[in-house]
């Protein structure tokens, strides 16, 4: 099967920050949007069921976007911040800060 170039993963935010995560997402800071198109992320989707979220985003290599993202000030600054309401860690600088979905269908 052919791959996307799509990258996917979820998290579990937690009970008692579910309000604010939802709220920041809703109207995200235009700098962290910035941040991520430079880092070459596009199509990016966030969907919730409750509090589990599926994160969706295209791009042609993302350790380099995590690269980018991991050395960009306000994505450090919204990371800070959004990392508590979670259970994982945004920390791009450990060996596995994300867990990727593993892709079995694709229909271009």
């Amino acid at each position: 099967m052919k791959q996307s170039k799509k990258f996917a993963w979820t998290w579990t935010v937690k009970e008692s920050c579910l309000e604010e995560y939802v709220a920041m997402h809703v109207d995200p800071w235009p700098e962290v949007l910035a941040e991520h198109t430079k880092a070459g992320i596009r199509n990016y989707s966030i969907f919730q069921n409750g509090n589990q979220f599926f994160y969706c985003f295209e791009c042609d290599d993302v350790d380099a976007a995590f690269a980018y993202i991991a050395e960009s000030e306000v994505c450090q600054k919204w990371n800070d911040l959004t990392s508590k309401m979670v259970e994982g860690s945004f920390d791009f600088k450990e060996s596995n800060p994300i867990k990727p979905l593993r892709e079995v269908f694709y229909l271009p």
